[in-house]
């Protein structure tokens, strides 16, 4: 038995999608009611408790208000008193690395480093930014509106997530993977407006660009000044070249290349024509 945790969410879903496709059983957490799930939050040790009996691993991702690892570190309380003996953890590209007299990803780090001192086996997953982000703006494309570029030039190993949904179900299943930190990446450098012109491109309308800043555009959504602090900390550094690189986990570890851009933006091209 594995529990998903996010299963709602964009790689939660997928990987409980790969593993209903491979028989695997499974049960997905939301803090709402899910069929074959469990409701659970991660703020009530009980439901914690309840989400974890009987399960041998857990896919874990957590997205608090304001990034923390007190998330995480509740369910690997919970998962190693239940005896759960792996956790696979979705992390972000750059956590850990120093930049301007801070550390990036601070909070995954410390999460990181409570699951590595729990005694259970764990792998860490390290994607950089997904292609799916793009569907956020399906409204702006709509209305040929500019797409807020917050990256400016910085290039980046776009990934495709079904590619990270993929890995980590290995991690879940193989363990060989056991001890490992991965750096999920797409198979090639892109910069926001590469990646508006390969939308173009796949959806034969305009796709422009209009460069902003990223805390004022967080601050508009409503975002806690605390989370914003910390957010920006990790646009910082990849703007500043910090995601200038790929990796070759993805084709080792799944036996295929990853995913290009266009090949993500092709097969959901219906999804943006949808809002016609």
């Amino acid at each position: 038995m594995i529990l998903v945790t996010g299963a709602t969410g964009t790689i939660g879903g997928h990987v409980a999608r790969l593993l209903t496709d491979r028989g695997v059983a499974f049960r997905g957490m939301s803090r709402n009611d899910l069929p074959n799930g469990v409701r659970a939050d991660f703020t009530d040790p009980e439901s914690l408790a309840t989400a974890v009996a009987g399960v041998e691993a857990v896919f874990l991702v957590t997205v608090p208000p304001v990034p923390s690892a007190e998330h995480d570190i509740a369910l690997v309380t919970a998962a190693k008193a239940a005896g759960v003996r792996k956790i696979v953890k979705l992390s972000a590209i750059g956590s850990g690395e120093p930049f301007d007299g801070t550390t990036v990803g601070g909070w995954h780090v410390a999460a990181e480093e409570a699951i590595a001192a729990s005694g259970l086996a764990w792998t860490v997953l390290r994607p950089p930014s997904f292609a799916s982000n793009f569907l956020q703006y399906r409204e702006l494309i709509e209305a040929s509106d500019p797409l807020p570029n917050v990256f400016g030039a910085a290039r980046q190993p776009v990934v495709d997530p079904r590619d990270v949904a993929a890995v980590a179900v290995e991690a879940l299943l193989d363990s060989a993977h056991d001890g490992r930190r991965y750096d999920v990446t797409g198979p090639e450098l892109l910069t926001f407006n590469d990646q508006a012109a390969i939308l173009e491109r796949v959806l034969g309308r305009p796709v422009k660009t209009v460069d902003v800043d990223l805390r004022g555009q967080l601050a508009s959504f409503g975002m806690p000044p605390e989370a914003i602090e910390q957010v920006s900390v990790g646009a910082a550094w990849a703007s500043a070249g910090g995601t200038e690189y790929v990796t070759e986990h993805v084709s080792r570890i799944l036996g295929r290349p990853a995913s290009t851009f266009e090949q993500w933006a092709r097969d959901h091209r219906a999804m943006f024509a949808a809002m016609r």
